[in-house]
């Protein structure tokens, strides 16, 4: 009866549009106070979670990812993709996954990612003749790449909340990002071969791919130098995202010469903005966690799950419908704040690594940023190709199943995201 009457609170608060940050704070602090806990547990419960070393990384690789998206970094890329794959079937929808990938690798953001190839990818897809819809979901659910493929920000918060290792996250996700981006690549050639509405290209010259390919290698250096510093030991994630950020200043203000002063102060105050809001629904998150387990509201859910959910396929499917469900009211970092804490020790207990399971939860929350209404990459594509929210709802609808089939796939065989971090 408790856990009902704290769900219907939680989605009372939010369905009258109250933050997700005060949601989860308040109900946190009024479980504290009507349990006869001290309220004080509230402020000490913010104060352990935000000193911790690693949430530094959040800020340092959102001013990377905004300073490249000022940069113009997003059509460099693009532009060196195409060249290579714009003759393909589907060529132009072909380039712009892989230069979602390409991006998400430097980033670590699918709001940053979206926005930046969305700019670019969006007027020429559809100049050159793609369905509109089509467009928008396929960059929509590109955009999700971001938190799958490292660096993820995701990964960062779910590492520090259970205290796995980030890098072991961080090389789990290589493997499920590949698939989604085989996945995205395979269909969107299909959809172009049989469904048409585009416009065949002719391949690019070798030296339009060479010039084209010297002007963005920095930015792809960037991603390799980032990822080979985590992989190595040679940084922390914190710390590599410090080094990311000062070499993107370096690239988009002395190499590209494309980072103008408003550009950079823009960059600095949309960092800011995410990052205080990331920051008060990790405190808020923080506070009704340290409240249900007081009430041990996640034991007894994992006693639940075990007297009546006996096999870890049966699990998996319920907790997926659950997380669709809670996808549709919650964005995707207060899912993993608020899941991961209930969630985890009933799927260690049915056998799951807890790498294994944060990977899937990661990809539970991709669903969630392409489902109406609160998908957040649905509102960054609305507002990049100015349309309506109902053609880019409709459009990321096969991508969503796409994404939901990885997640079956990734059940079935889960050594392709534990095979890298046990291994190497």
């Amino acid at each position: 009866m408790t856990t009902l009457l704290i769900l219907v609170a939680l989605f009372a608060l939010l369905l009258i549009r109250v933050p997700v940050a005060f949601t989860l704070g308040g109900i946190g602090l009024a479980m504290l106070i009507f349990g006869g806990f001290s309220p004080l547990m509230a402020p000490q419960a913010i104060l352990s979670t935000l000193d911790g070393f690693i949430l530094l990384a959040v800020p340092l690789f959102l001013l990377m990812s905004n300073i490249l998206l000022k940069g113009g970094v997003g059509k460099d890329l693009f532009a060196a993709v195409h060249a290579w794959v714009g003759h393909w079937p589907g060529g132009l929808a072909v380039a712009t996954i892989l230069s979602c990938a390409i991006f998400a690798a430097i980033s670590g953001s699918s709001v940053a990612t979206a926005a930046t190839i969305g700019t670019v990818a969006i007027p020429e897809m559809i100049s050159r003749g793609y369905e509109r819809r089509f467009v928008y979901g396929l960059l929509a659910a590109g955009g999700t790449l971001g938190i799958l493929i490292p660096p993820s920000i995701p990964m960062i918060v779910y590492g520090f909340v259970t205290e796995q290792s980030v890098i072991a996250l961080f090389l789990a996700g290589i493997g499920p990002g590949i698939l989604l981006v085989v996945l995205f690549i395979a269909f969107a050639m299909i959809h172009a071969r049989w469904f048409g509405g585009y416009r065949s290209e002719p391949a690019a010259s070798v030296d339009e791919r060479l010039r084209s390919s010297l002007r963005a290698l920095p930015s792809v250096v960037l991603a390799v130098f980032v990822i080979g510093v985590i992989y190595s030991g040679i940084a922390t994630p914190t710390e590599a995202a410090a080094i990311g950020f000062a070499v993107a200043l370096v690239i988009t203000g002395v190499v590209l010469r494309s980072l103008s002063w408003q550009g950079l102060k823009e960059a600095a105050y949309d960092s800011m903005v995410t990052t205080v809001a990331i920051l008060l629904i990790v405190a808020g998150a923080k506070v009704f966690g340290k409240a249900i387990t007081l009430y041990r509201l996640p034991q007894e859910i994992s006693m639940f799950i075990g007297q009546n959910i006996d096999t870890p396929l049966a699990f998996i499917l319920v907790v997926s419908v659950v997380l669709l469900i809670m996808g549709l009211v919650f964005e995707a970092l207060s899912m993993v704040l608020i899941m991961t804490p209930v969630l985890l020790p009933a799927a260690m207990a049915l056998g799951f690594d807890p790498i294994w399971f944060g990977v899937y939860m990661v990809v539970m929350v991709e669903c969630a940023l392409i489902t109406p209404p609160v998908g957040l990459n649905l509102y960054v594509i609305q507002s990049v190709a100015k349309s309506s929210l109902s053609d880019v709802s409709r459009g990321v609808l096969p991508f969503l199943a796409l994404m939901l089939l990885s997640v079956a796939i990734l059940y079935i065989w889960t050594d392709l995201a534990l095979y890298i971090p046990f291994k190497f």
